[in-house]
């Protein structure tokens, strides 16, 4: 099937330094792409992958679960740090789950993690309806583009597919397991009107780490996809100045890549 137009992957080759952007579950690429192409504008490499199954139609997403999305973000974990000396992890909603995991488990090779209204459990009754209602019932409504800027779109599937839904389900109990395992320094930005993920998983999330440099950040101004709405600006440089601090050469690069 063909990509969506606009929900093709990014990649660039800058500096020393690395970046793995993570998108949403139903989502694609471009919830992520303006940020992407602002870390890439100051000199990071950057790599942000079209998860399996997202970003053609709902349909391809039905015979794809969080291994497979997972295992995608981890491949090029590895790939980006074969390449850059420090690595960091970025992540929307679900991405934000994927982004947390890959610190658990790969430690020292994440650098820092920054997670934008992160996703920790699925709510509400239909979730305990899941297991069985997949097979009954093949979607529901979709998820995407809750967005408070006016005009602004977020690309993805206007249906969840139930199987994939209970796939995500599973994986946050797993990242949920994982969560004192990660011990990176921790940027967590939320919208406290998040009409997707609830500011409870964002609380869970900062209760569970073992990480002792955090920070937690209020988006006041946007919904569930900041990262294209009236706080995107804020996200890109608070994450910057993040990734600034703990990797020190970024500067000397960024000045490179624009000289």
């Amino acid at each position: 099937m063909p990509v969506l137009p606009g929900a093709e992957p990014y990649r660039h080759d800058g500096g020393e330094v690395g970046v793995l952007l993570c998108h949403g579950f139903t989502g694609s690429p471009q919830s992520l792409r303006p940020w992407a192409e602002y870390l890439a504008e100051h000199g990071l490499s950057v790599a942000l992958p079209l998860l399996p199954g997202h970003g053609t139609r709902w349909e391809d997403m039905e015979l794809t679960g969080w291994q497979d999305w997972y295992a995608e973000v981890d491949r090029e974990l590895r790939a980006l740090s074969r390449r850059c000396a420090q690595v960091f992890v970025f992540g929307l909603s679900m991405g934000g789950a994927l982004a947390l995991r890959l610190a658990a488990r790969h430690g020292d090779a994440v650098s820092g993690v920054v997670v934008v209204n992160p996703a920790n459990k699925v709510h509400g009754l239909s979730a305990y309806a899941l297991p069985v209602a997949r097979h009954l019932v093949r979607s529901t409504r979709g998820i995407t583009s809750d967005i408070a800027k006016s005009g602004a779109v977020e690309i993805g599937y206007d249906r969840v597919p139930l199987h994939a839904a209970h796939s995500l389900r599973s994986f946050f109990r797993i990242v949920d397991g994982e969560l004192p395992q990660v011990t990176q320094p921790l940027l967590l930005l939320h919208s406290p009107q998040d009409h997707v993920v609830p500011p409870a998983d964002s609380a869970r999330i900062l209760s569970r780490v073992s990480a002792t440099d955090v920070r937690e950040v209020l988006l006041e101004q946007s919904y569930h996809v900041a990262t294209l709405d009236h706080d995107a600006d804020r996200i890109f440089e608070e994450s910057l100045a993040f990734i600034g601090r703990l990797a020190p050469s970024l500067g000397k690069e960024g000045t490179a890549a624009g000289g």
